[in-house]
């Protein structure tokens, strides 16, 4: 019987799992996708996992093939920090879920690992836009602010990896990520060494050099929307173009819309930093829509669901 680690494709996912096999090494199948894909636990076969460990993905979202992995009798632990439904309670589950607006599951593992390869969490922690808590978590490591920049730029990339309609969006597949990550206990051998890092900065900077010229679709005092087009530097871009908009606006809830070939919108929401709650919510409105109370998406918003959507991001973060 094998063990899988499943794990969210962004930065967050990526250094939780990193993180966890340096302290606990294992051989294991890895499951992951582009950082929306989050129905990841129906790919682990039935009859074929003895143990799997699931990092930053939605318990909600894979309560189904829990379930049955749990009644064929896999150990599961889980490790995240999105809204998890009711937990089931059961003896071969063990959780580690938060929900709190400013800690990922990069920090839940750094919790369950007593800081043992902090750096990393901090790379997941600045990757998924935590930008205090990252600032907070690094300071015991006591580097100089040149090499907490790299780290926070290490994250950013690594998040910004992960987002696309499908991998082929994606630079690096993020289980082919990872296996370049893995041999690096330290994340600044990785950015000196690996040739990934500059690949993935060049592409960054191509990419959010085309947003730069965008102007919002709509916007008050306490909200705004853009709308991307459907090509795939936009797919990448978006989640750290929300990001940066969510950084540089903090008052300001942020709505990125990026359309797909189908007469849809792939959506990624902020809420305001000063007021770090109700994405989730927001999101979950819809069909395809989760997240976690910070930040959230809806895989495929129809069209002719765009006024309702602008209606209720207006509802969510009413000043």
């Amino acid at each position: 019987m094998q063990h899988f680690d499943v794990f969210n494709g962004d930065a967050d996912g990526l250094c939780a799992l990193q993180q966890l096999r340096l302290a606990e090494p294992r051989d294991s199948m890895l499951v992951t996708g582009p950082k929306r894909e989050i129905d990841l636990l129906a790919r682990v076969p039935s009859g074929a996992a003895g143990s799997v460990t699931v990092l930053d993905v939605s318990m909600e979202k894979n309560r189904t093939a829990l379930d049955r992995l749990l009644a064929e009798g896999v150990s599961v632990t889980y490790f995240d920090h999105h809204f998890p439904g009711e937990i089931p309670s059961h003896s071969a589950l063990s959780t580690h879920i938060e929900t709190l607006p400013d800690k990922g599951t990069s920090l839940l593992v750094d919790d369950y690992l007593a800081g043992r390869h902090r750096a990393w969490a901090v790379v997941g922690t600045f990757g998924d836009n935590f930008e205090r808590a990252a600032r907070r978590a690094v300071e015991p490591l006591a580097l100089e602010a040149e090499a907490v920049e790299r780290l926070r730029q290490l994250g950013i990339l690594l998040n910004y990896n992960g987002y696309g309609a499908r991998v082929e969006d994606l630079h690096y597949a993020p289980d082919d990520l990872f296996r370049r990550l893995q041999p690096y206990a330290d994340p600044l051998d990785f950015v000196a060494e690996d040739d990934a890092f500059r690949a993935l900065l060049d592409g960054y900077q191509s990419d959010m050099a085309q947003v730069g010229s965008l102007r919002a679709d709509f916007e008050d005092d306490a909200h705004r929307l853009f709308i991307l087009p459907g090509e795939p530097w936009a797919r990448r871009a978006s989640g750290v173009f929300a990001n940066d908009l969510a950084q540089q606006d903090p008052g300001r809830a942020h709505a990125i819309l990026t359309r797909l070939a189908d007469a849809s919108f792939l959506v990624s929401v902020r809420a305001p930093i000063t007021r770090p709650t109700g994405a989730d919510d927001l999101c979950r409105q819809f069909a395809t829509g989760g997240g976690r109370k910070a930040a959230a998406g809806i895989n495929r918003l129809p069209e002719s669901d765009y006024d309702r959507f602008v209606d209720a991001f207006r509802a969510a973060f009413r000043p």
